[in-house]
């Protein structure tokens, strides 16, 4: 009776593991495609970007951010300027457009570090990895459909890697070698090593898999966020929050306050790999800087704010502040997408879940391939 009931269960789960496979399979074959590329963006941009060629002086100081923002907005006069990158003494400074409306506008304009001159402006709307990254959040859908096809696939996929180990487990001792590894010869037809490769690669990967697929949940359900921080002792708003000034309304200076923060940061942060400042969006909000202490990483970012006339460090009730200050929770929900990508573990890491996203691609095609043999 006992074994009656262990084929149920397992015949139902097979079932599901199908009709779900079906379902989703192309969602996940993109998604996880797209994925694998993504992972290695910032790398292969740095290769193939075209070099600068400009010259500073040691005795020259930096371009401030307030004439940065404007030899920028000459560039783009009626665009809005999302922030101001400082990476290093000699590189570009990099000021960042963006705007969702009326229509969407995402520019990079690259200045000189000292002069603040324009060296030149790059769409980052076009290009090989926006195109990519269209596809893994979208599939190259408009975003109000692509959004939901996407999460609620990664959710379902989840749920089939759980169903896929439970249809792995071996039902005897016997059969637990044959699960394990590949027992193939030169009489093994494709079908079988097919087979063996969607169970047994899938198994491996499952762990792994349900990482990427549980923070790729985290990302694109906010209430599961939430429940995920809360859980774990959650106590702040997980959500960016940008404190209002304390002392009122913008005061003009002979020396803007913003300008002053650059140096006192390289001082306080000497080992900072960048500092993106940004400025306040009216006369009575703050000041924000976004401090990136790792290269490659996000998690560790501070995320610094100040009252626009008098510099005063403000508070903020949201996670993303000073790394220092964060607990446990905070840190969790902040490494998210560095464990997404495998970034959390440097290029180590990196290459881990590329090949675990190659796994996740190649499953619904050996998954579609044993359903289409069984058929015919």
């Amino acid at each position: 009776m006992a074994l009656k009931k262990n084929i149920t269960f397992r015949s139902v789960i097979r079932q599901l593991h199908l009709f779900l496979g079906l379902i989703t399979g192309i969602i996940v074959f993109i998604v996880a495609i797209t994925g694998c590329l993504w992972v290695f963006q910032e790398e292969i941009r740095e290769l193939t970007r075209e070099p600068f060629s400009y010259e500073v002086s040691h005795n020259n100081a930096m371009v401030t951010p307030t004439r940065a923002k404007k030899m920028a907005q000459s560039v783009f006069p009626d665009k809005r300027i999302h922030g101001t990158l400082y990476s290093g003494q000699e590189n570009p400074v990099e000021v960042i457009f963006y705007q969702s409306e009326p229509e969407e506008f995402y520019r990079m304009v690259y200045l000189h570090p000292q002069s603040g001159e324009l060296i030149r402006s790059e769409n980052l709307l076009n290009g090989f990895f926006h195109f990519v990254l269209d596809g893994h959040m979208y599939l190259w859908l408009p975003e109000s459909i692509g959004h939901e096809v996407v999460r609620w696939g990664t959710a379902i996929f989840a749920i089939m890697l759980i169903t896929g180990i439970v249809l792995w487990w071996p039902k005897t001792k016997k059969l637990q070698k044959r699960h394990f590894w590949f027992k193939w010869n030169k009489r093994t037809k494709w079908k079988k090593k097919n087979y063996d490769y969607h169970n047994i690669s899938g198994f491996y990967a499952s762990l792994l898999g349900l990482t990427i697929a549980f923070t790729g949940c985290v990302m694109a359900f906010d209430p599961f966020e939430s429940v995920v921080y809360d859980t774990i002792g959650g106590e702040k708003e997980t959500n960016f929050s940008i404190p209002a000034n304390e002392s009122g309304s913008y005061k003009e200076k002979n020396v803007p306050a913003i300008d002053q923060l650059l140096p006192k940061l390289r001082k306080t942060y000497s080992d900072a790999f960048s500092f993106e400042f940004h400025y306040p969006h009216t006369d009575s909000s703050s000041i924000y800087v976004e401090v990136t202490n790792r290269e490659g990483t996000f998690y560790k970012n501070d995320y610094r704010f100040y009252d626009q006339n008098t510099l005063a460090e403000l508070s903020t009730p949201s996670i993303y502040g000073d790394y220092s200050a964060a607990s446990f929770s905070d840190k969790v929900i902040r490494m998210n997408y560095d464990i997404h990508v495998g970034s959390i573990a440097g290029l180590p890491g990196k290459i881990i879940m590329f090949c675990i996203s190659l796994i996740c691609a190649a499953l619904p095609v050996t998954g579609f391939l044993i359903w289409l043999n069984r058929k015919r």
